[in-house]
């Protein structure tokens, strides 16, 4: 039966109720603005009521209700949400850090036009028409001296200049892997604390929100995956590998990277294997460093050493006003002091490997001709080797187009003298080096007995650069020539010879006689237009190609990337505002649920009270 008391109990819970219903609202207007709060609710419920239908019971119907209880305090979210803004986190943060960081690549391009590579370049190739007209003149050569200086020196301001966005890109790389590391300790640490929580019967709502969070951060910086929120145990994945598991977090480390570029790689510090990334900033960080800024570098030393190569291929077979010839106008470093290019690759003590940038076959060819053979080369591409076809029908122009569209590490022209020149580009794989040709080998007779490259034909006598002198598959009397200190365009200059003794500028060539025409300025004439001629290795065709298409490729990507951050940004914007409203604390919502709850507190306390004077008059009063 009912007790004479329960009324007390039942006013009591029933103002229990209503404080922690305010003071609930109160703690949801207390965290309006702090990040990744989500308010919260108070689940009421009716407690059980003094007579069960399975005990014994008085006969009247119905049950004695004993008032109220709370039965939970909840967090608002929608987890279907959550997870649609962790997926969109880690694009918006791609493509932030693509179009900050291109936003300065795209400063370095937009030169004044009279400091830019191009504008100097063009004042270079112009003084060299003007030597070619006045082949005598000491000024014109001065002239030719000092604009080759000025252009060496803003081809070198713009190697550092990369090459300074790149180590910026290197340090945010490891500031953003510490981050990350801190972020799964953090996570890892308050799964801990939930499940703890958890077991003890309670909702940790604010150790939830403080995960949350971090997981949204994290999501920034990778493109993550993250279990159920109720999960038991909470689990973050990134590309399909566990990153947090519980109350565990792996951790990613920087190890040394087999390259000359002094970066590092990111690797998992408990198996030591590489780590990817497909999003987020830190996927940008690594693809801009080691893709689009290399890009960047690589085009910069490809147009550079070709740009040295050709002009010093005119130069070194002119002879200057002093009667000196010889001399290469620009200065080009060995990688190796080896004259076959040997170089001990695996560091063990021993010669293993032959650098060698350049092939110069001992045939002069004309290009109309046809070659009247048949077979296949073979040469080094980005990944594994490239076969090449050649018919008797095809001429020595188009096998050297044929060579040259093909997308092999090796490029082909013919030189002043018409042989046949085999140059190596930069290499896409970074294990690779640059400037180094790999591989050549011809199952027919053009790269042998036609050109004058090869030795002989077949796989046995191919070239291959993972030997020492490996030049002995070349043809007697073939030239060659070591492959370059890594990046030229960041050491390339005037030969100190002609910088102290401008007259040794080569304007002429020595006549059959033997003797040098000193109004001759043949020599002039052909540097002068290597400006405008099919001359570039790679897939640019000449030097104005290399300006055209390098601003026009920086210019389109960063486009690309401040369109696709809008479009990212707005997507995320609208997920957002979406939690927001589910999630978000609204002051006035909560200052109607204050005011609600205050009338239940009120009313709650005038029934004690009202029960409290029905006691006091059975106490007190009955039988009086």
């Amino acid at each position: 039966m009912g007790s004479t008391f329960s009324g007390i109990e039942l006013g009591k819970r029933s103002i229990m109720a209503n404080t922690d219903a305010i003071t609930t609202a109160g703690h949801n207007i207390s965290n309006a603005n702090t990040e990744g709060y989500s308010r919260q609710r108070v689940q009421i419920k009716e407690f059980s009521p003094l007579y069960n239908p399975d005990l014994t019971r008085p006969e009247r119907p119905g049950m004695i209700g004993q008032g109220v209880d709370v039965q939970s305090i909840n967090r608002i979210r929608d987890e279907l949400l959550d997870k649609r803004i962790v997926a969109q986190s880690n694009q918006e943060g791609y493509w932030q850090t693509r179009s900050d960081y291109y936003m300065m690549l795209e400063q370095i391009y937009n030169e004044p036009d009279d400091i830019s590579i191009r504008s100097n370049m063009d004042k270079f190739w112009e003084s060299w028409q003007e030597l070619s007209i006045h082949p005598e003149s000491q000024a014109a050569r001065q002239a030719v001296v000092t604009r080759a200086e000025t252009l060496t020196d803003s081809i070198k301001q713009r190697w550092e200049s990369l090459k300074g966005i790149g180590d910026l890109i290197d340090g945010d790389i490891e500031a953003t892997v510490r981050q990350v590391n801190s972020y799964s300790e953090q996570i890892a640490d308050l799964n801990a604390q939930i499940v703890r929580s958890k077991a003890m019967g309670d909702n940790p709502n604010d150790l939830l929100d403080r995960r949350d969070l971090l997981v949204d951060k994290l999501a920034d910086l990778i493109n993550i995956t993250a279990d159920s929120r109720d999960s038991d145990e909470f689990m973050v994945h990134v590309d399909g590998k566990v990153l947090v598991q519980g109350g565990i977090a792996r951790k990613f480390e920087l190890a040394p990277r087999n390259d000359d570029t002094g970066y590092s790689k990111i690797i998992w510090e408990d198996t030591g294997s590489d780590a990817s990334f497909s999003g987020g900033k830190l996927g940008a960080l690594v693809e801009l460093r080691d893709v689009d800024v290399r890009s960047e570098i690589q085009q910069l030393n490809t147009m550079t050493m070709n740009f040295a190569d050709l002009v010093n291929d005119v130069h070194r077979n002119a002879v200057g006003a002093n009667k000196v010839t010889g001399l290469d106008f620009f200065v080009q470093h060995p990688f190796v002091e080896n004259a076959n290019g040997n170089f001990d690759r695996n560091n063990d003590g021993e010669f293993d490997t032959s650098y060698i940038f350049r092939f110069t076959g001992t045939n002069a060819l004309d290009k109309e001709q046809q070659v009247g053979l048949q077979g296949v080369m073979t040469l080094s591409g980005p990944s594994g080797d490239v076969q090449i076809e050649y018919f008797p029908t095809d001429t020595v122009e188009t096998v050297i187009a044929r060579i040259n569209d093909s997308n092999s590490e090796v490029k082909a022209y013919l030189d002043r003298n018409n042989h046949l020149v085999l140059k190596a580009t930069t290499s896409q794989a970074m294990e690779n080096p640059d400037f180094v040709i790999r591989h050549v080998e011809d199952s027919g007779y053009f790269l042998s007995g036609y050109s004058g490259i090869l030795a002989g034909n077949g796989e046995e006598n191919a070239y291959d650069f993972a030997q020492v002198d490996s030049v002995n598959a070349l043809v007697d009397g073939a030239q060659f020539a070591v492959a370059p200190v890594i990046n030229p365009s960041a050491y390339i200059q005037v030969n100190d010879e002609i910088k102290n003794d401008v007259m040794s500028v080569a304007a002429g060539f020595i006549d059959p006689s033997g003797n040098a025409n000193t109004g001759d300025g043949r020599a002039a004439i052909e540097i002068a237009s290597i400006r405008n001629s099919n001359v570039m290795v790679g897939s640019m065709k000449t030097f104005d190609d290399y300006f055209a298409d390098t601003v026009t490729n920086v210019g389109l990507k960063g486009e690309q990337a401040e369109t696709q951050l809008l479009s990212q940004a707005t997507i995320m914007e609208d997920l957002l505002n979406l939690r927001d409203s589910i999630s978000g604390v609204n002051i006035d919502e909560e200052l109607a649920e204050i005011m609600k709850f205050q009338h239940g507190y009120n009313a709650a306390a005038r029934f004690i009270t009202v029960w409290d004077s029905m006691l006091d008059t059975i106490i007190n009063r009955l039988g009086v």
